[in-house]
């Protein structure tokens, strides 16, 4: 399985986005792939706030059109949803501490104990993943 961080979801989705055609080239080629395309709750969720934020982007997304660039990952028949598994307290615990951090580094150990969970490869732009012991990490380079 290969997840998406929200960076991703974002870059891919709105074309004035830095690394736009990177990311939405990393998104074709998993729903090409062979394996599935995991999608976290959090990373869902940061796309809608990120993409409808006024000030983020010259022309924000309507919530409308946001919600259904979700619906439509979510349909595509390679999609799943990864949700934490029963020892995700546990782990994001020990990632977090292990990290030395927590902070702005929350929501991505959140997506990283997902990520180990679920045996998935993260992508992401931001090299912060790196500092995960146990994630398997793919760092997006523009």
């Amino acid at each position: 399985m290969w997840m998406p961080d929200v960076n991703v979801l974002v870059a891919a989705s709105v074309a004035q986005a830095p690394y736009h055609g990177r990311a939405r080239d990393a998104m074709e080629n998993a729903f090409r792939g062979p394996s599935r395309v995991g999608f976290a709750w959090a990373a869902l969720t940061g796309f809608v706030r990120i993409t409808t934020r006024r000030g983020v982007f010259e022309r924000p997304l309507g919530v409308e059109q946001a919600l259904q660039v979700v619906d439509n990952w979510l349909h595509h028949p390679a999609a799943v949803i990864a949700h934490p598994g029963p020892g995700h307290q546990g782990l994001l615990g020990r990632l977090l501490l292990a990290a030395g951090a927590a902070g702005n580094l929350t929501t991505d150990a959140h997506l990283a104990a997902i990520a180990i969970e679920h045996g998935a490869v993260l992508g992401s732009f931001d090299r912060d993943f790196d500092r995960f012991a146990g994630l398997r990490f793919e760092h997006l380079k523009p």
